[in-house]
């Protein structure tokens, strides 16, 4: 009787755990979510507004890197001739 009893027991918490696991485990995480957004938002956020001056409306900004030149070289590697040995 106490085998059945302590059975019981470990599929009663079993399917209270597998249901509050769901009903829980979103809240948590979006809970977390917001927490790390909010310290982004502190440590970055100063950083956005300092790099992209405020502009007028409809003014159009441009802002490119300069291009790199490469350098190719026609140098592919040290030619191999393999002969056959018999």
């Amino acid at each position: 009787m106490v085998v059945l009893q302590t059975i019981l027991i470990l599929i009663i918490v079993y399917y209270l755990a597998k249901f509050l696991l769901k009903w829980l485990a979103p809240r948590l995480l979006n809970f977390a979510v917001q927490r790390a957004e909010e310290r982004f938002e502190q440590q970055f956020g100063s950083y956005r507004n300092t790099t992209n001056p405020q502009s007028d409306e409809g003014e159009t900004t441009i802002h490119t890197t300069p291009k790199r030149r490469s350098r190719a070289s026609k140098k592919v590697g040290e030619y191999i001739d393999f002969e056959e040995i018999e």
